[in-house]
């Protein structure tokens, strides 16, 4: 196995920071950072911390955690000299985007599957999927993958807590988001996603906004059948911003 690593495409002045989802890593934008690269756009993707690692590793760390990474990509394209930022982020990616909203000058803000709320017990879902995944990635054999899935039951999750707690305190602070706001959801999500976008549209101050729906797209929506109108609708909104 290759360990995934953040990926940084130079291009022009204008700069997008690419945030990825929960348990993944930066392949879930490097669809729409190389189209936005080829138009014209500097874009860096950064990993978070413990993603990228195997399950044990992942749930010792937090969104405190992954929060560095996230200000860490942003102050790396501002330290290549790019004074104009957007973001782009998809599930939990779509929460750190709110947050940069909330806490960074960015000129722009693009939120796709974000949930305004969610149960750990569902996040623990989330990790023991992927655990799952993630060994027999690795060539364990089956008995073995089911006896280390529960020994990972047995710990007490308590970072998904954090993580819960912190979804709470980003909704609580939309109304601090005063910059263009576009917020995108896949149809064929769980209903939980409309619900969510139509919260976040609901509780923002900023006046410009758009809120769209995409037929065809599951929750990873980067790399869904929507891909080429996403991507277009992408460029569109980021063409729409003063730079």
């Amino acid at each position: 196995m290759v360990q995934p690593k953040s990926f940084f495409l130079k291009g022009g002045e204008r700069a997008v920071l690419l945030l990825h989802s929960f348990t993944s890593n930066p392949r879930d934008m490097r669809p729409l950072g190389r189209y936005l690269n080829e138009k014209g756009y500097t874009c860096f993707a950064p990993i978070y911390k413990g993603h990228g690692l195997p399950p044990e590793q992942l749930i010792r760390t937090n969104p405190d955690d992954w929060w560095e990474s996230v200000k860490e990509g942003y102050d790396h394209l501002r330290a290549e000299g790019h004074q104009n930022i957007a973001v782009i982020g998809v599930s939990l990616g779509g929460i750190f985007a709110l947050d940069v909203g909330q806490k960074l000058d960015v000129n722009g803000i693009v939120a796709m599957s974000v949930p305004n709320k969610r149960e750990v017990d569902s996040l623990k879902r989330r990790v023991t999927k992927f655990a799952k995944a993630y060994k027999q990635l690795e060539g364990i054999e089956e008995q073995q993958i089911k006896y280390e899935l529960a020994e990972l039951e047995k710990q007490p999750f308590t970072n998904l807590v954090i993580f819960q707690d912190y979804i709470n305190s980003t909704m609580r602070g939309l109304d601090n988001i005063h910059k263009p706001l576009s917020i995108m959801y896949g149809e064929l999500d769980e209903p939980l996603y409309k619900e969510s976008a139509k919260y976040i549209d609901d509780h923002v101050s900023t006046n410009n906004k758009r809120i769209k729906s995409y037929p065809h797209s599951n929750h990873l929506m980067t790399l869904g059948k929507d891909q080429d109108m996403i991507h277009s609708d992408v460029l569109s909104f980021l063409e729409s911003l003063q730079w």
